[in-house]
């Protein structure tokens, strides 16, 4: 076995000053072998012996722990979700699905991500679900994913995550960045694999009416939107 470099950022119960107090910690584990071929496995966390309360992506070779996110955090991801639960219902036939906190397995460049939200045609569910079971996505199978940024892994969403994306082929990228010093929203696309870069289509503030294109052509209301707190 071989020491592999791993990089966790942990969450501590304790509090400093009235606030949360986070520690961002970077060391040697001997794990049997590369985080990401435990991760596709499902049994990196129990390598780490992690709690449940934490959730384990592998970006840029190297795993990443972070804490499941606060209540504004999953409500902005619960509106882009609504948004496509209101098309769905408006349009019977409406072709897209989405879906929260799955797996996504970037083998091609050996990464496993856990995005908030994905989206998925229809008929691409209905091919997978019969056969499934606790298999994670893979990036053909996806059409658009979103970020909500967080303070103690924004840094991931806006690079590393967003380059793995674009040299993995995802089509289209939707960044909501929480961040007092530069909330918004931006929705990338065109991904060029080679460079591991996306075009941006579109930018909006909080508060603006959100518009995916199409083939999606689902309007999502920021109004209820905030930053996290500084």
């Amino acid at each position: 076995m071989e020491k592999i470099r791993a990089t966790a950022v942990y969450l501590p119960t304790g509090r400093q000053g009235g606030g949360m107090s986070s520690v961002v910690a970077s060391g040697h584990w001997v794990l049997p072998e590369s985080p990401y071929a435990l991760w596709a496995r499902g049994e990196l966390d129990e390598h780490l012996r992690l709690s449940e309360v934490l959730r384990v992506e592998v970006i840029g070779g190297e795993f990443v722990v972070t804490p499941h996110p606060s209540y504004g955090h999953a409500a902005t991801v619960s509106d882009i979700q609504e948004a496509v639960f209101r098309a769905e219902f408006t349009h019977p036939s409406y072709p897209w699905r989405a879906v929260q906190t799955v797996g996504l397995d970037l083998a091609e460049i050996g990464d496993g991500y856990v995005p908030d939200l994905v989206m998925t045609a229809s008929e691409v569910e209905s091919a997978i679900l019969p056969e499934a079971k606790d298999r994670h996505l893979r990036p053909e199978e996806i059409s658009l994913v979103a970020e909500v940024t967080a303070p103690l892994s924004a840094h991931y969403d806006r690079r590393a995550k967003r380059h793995g994306y674009a040299r993995a082929g995802v089509p289209y990228y939707l960044l909501v960045d929480r961040d007092p010093r530069r909330p918004g929203v931006t929705l990338f696309g065109e991904p060029n694999r080679g460079d591991g870069t996306h075009e941006v289509l579109g930018e909006w503030e909080f508060g603006e009416s959100v518009r995916l294109p199409e083939p999606f052509g689902v309007e999502i209301g920021t109004d209820a939107w905030k930053a996290w707190s500084a």
